[in-house]
């Protein structure tokens, strides 16, 4: 994942898929889940969201530095597929030991983020 265009790309459905999620919890789901399953939901809307426009933000980074940003993006990526997935699927299903899965995906935004700016310190630009 080092091309720019193919992040953007990704980055734009997964915020276009953020925000049917954001809709989904607020219409379809209130009814249904409790208080605490909502806004574990608006957690995880709230990551998927805010980490895709960081995806985007990283691809322009990239760019900008003239960096290889696949570690950072893969990361971001793969820390909203776990982060985010696992309480949609938490949510959604009731399986409480998925609550376990959650932090993995927090470990690697974290991980994206440092390697970025550690990329970025690095660079010429």
């Amino acid at each position: 994942m080092s091309n720019p265009k193919i992040i953007i790309a990704i980055a734009a459905i997964l915020l276009a898929l953020a925000v049917a999620a954001g809709a989904f919890g607020a219409h379809a789901l209130k009814n249904i889940l409790c208080t605490e399953r909502l806004e574990t939901w608006q957690t995880a809307v709230q990551y998927h969201a805010w980490h895709a426009l960081g995806l985007m933000l990283i691809a322009l980074i990239g760019v900008q530095f003239d960096l290889v940003i696949t570690w950072p993006a893969s990361l971001i990526l793969t820390g909203i597929v776990i982060f985010s997935g696992s309480l949609y699927t938490l949510c959604l299903s009731g399986i409480g030991w998925l609550g376990a899965i959650t932090p993995f995906g927090g470990i690697a935004f974290i991980a994206g983020w440092v390697l970025l700016g550690i990329q970025v310190l690095k660079s010429n630009g």
